[in-house]
C-alpha cells in the first residue's frame, strides 16, 4: 500500500481564549499555503482511497482541505493526537497494494511513526521530520521495519509543483 503520513498546515499560535490546544484552528496563512499543497498533489495525480486525522481543529481542517483528493471516505482517528500505537497499524491492516491512505496528524508523533514504519523503532522519529504542511510517502507492508520511505516532501516542494 501507499501511506501519506501528512502534518497539518500552520495553525494559530494560541487557541481561541478559553478554549484548549485542540481548538487552535489553521491560520490564514496556513490555508492558502496548505491549497496550494493541495494543488500539487492533483497536479501530481495523487488520489486517496481513504483519509485518517486527528479529531484536533488543525487536522480536521487540514483533511477538509485535502478531500477533493478523496475518492473514498475520511475518518477522525484519535490515535493520530498522540504517539503511535498498534491501532494506527490495526486500522491500515486492510488496504491492498492499489490502496493510497493518507492520515493527517501532529510532530512530533508522525515523524515516530514514520520511523516505525520504516526502521522499526519509533525512537529515531528525529531522522524524519515534517514541517507544517509536509508530507512523507511510504510504500509496502504497514508493519514495522517493512515500509519504505519514497519521499520526505516539505511544503514549498509541492506548492512549486
Amino acid at each position: 500500500m501507499q501511506l501519506y503520513l501528512i502534518r497539518h498546515a500552520i495553525a494559530e499560535d494560541t487557541a481561541p481564549e478559553g478554549r484548549k490546544d485542540d481548538a487552535r484552528p489553521l491560520s490564514e496563512e496556513g490555508v492558502r499555503r496548505f491549497r496550494q499543497v493541495v494543488k500539487g498533489l492533483d497536479r501530481l495525480e495523487v488520489r486517496f482511497s481513504k483519509l485518517y486525522h486527528s479529531p484536533k481543529l488543525r487536522a480536521v481542517q487540514t483533511a477538509d482541505l485535502l478531500m477533493k483528493l478523496v475518492d473514498g471516505e475520511s475518518e477522525v482517528m484519535p490515535a493520530l493526537a498522540e504517539p503511535p500505537q498498534e491501532i494506527l497499524l490495526a486500522a491500515l491492516a486492510g488496504f491492498g497494494k492499489e490502496d493510497r491512505v493518507g492520515m493527517v496528524g501532529h510532530e512530533p508523533w508522525l515523524s515516530e511513526l514514520c520511523a516505525w514504519l520504516v526502521l522499526g523503532d519509533r525512537q529515531k522519529g528525529t531522522a524524519f521530520i515534517l514541517k507544517k504542511g509536509g508530507i512523507a510517502r511510504l510504500e509496502g507492508e504497514p508493519e514495522p521495519g517493512k515500509m519504505q520511505l519514497l519521499a520526505l516532501l516539505p511544503p514549498s516542494v509541492l506548492r512549486a509543483i
